[in-house]
């Protein structure tokens, strides 16, 4: 089974400090069931007091921007349902800040990848770059 891995961050609105005490608790433990539900792993998950870093694992048919949008959709609804007080400060209804962040990460370097492709048949055609002709 094929999976990707990834680094993602987002911010509060405004980076307001709203993830504290029970908001952050139950932040935390939407985002395990959003995960859970979308076949998605956590490798590793931090709920700050005004930002959201997660590794997670996931298939290739989820894109990533799918999956952050599911994610802040979600879990922005819901802690605003069961956090009154939270829509005084979002008004607009807007927990989340627009955006976020998202690194890939492999398990092999950018060394690797060119020794490997330096070890097939061919030279390097000059007139394609650096690509190798077999």
């Amino acid at each position: 089974m094929t999976n990707l891995s990834c680094h993602i961050v987002w911010a509060t609105k405004y980076r307001y400090p709203v993830l504290q005490g029970d908001i952050q608790h139950r932040c935390r433990d939407l985002l395990i069931q959003i995960c859970n539900s979308e076949n998605v792993q956590i490798l590793k998950g931090v709920v700050s007091k005004d930002h959201v870093h997660m590794h997670v694992e996931f298939p290739p048919s989820l894109s990533i921007s799918v999956l952050v949008k599911k994610l802040k959709g979600r879990s922005s609804r819901m802690l605003q349902q069961e956090f009154p007080k939270l829509n005084k400060q979002y008004w607009g209804r807007h927990l989340w800040a627009v955006g976020y962040g998202a690194w890939s990460i492999g398990k092999i370097t950018d060394e690797m990848v060119q020794e490997y492709l330096e070890h097939h048949k061919g030279k390097p055609n000059s007139e394609k770059g650096n690509w190798i002709l077999e």
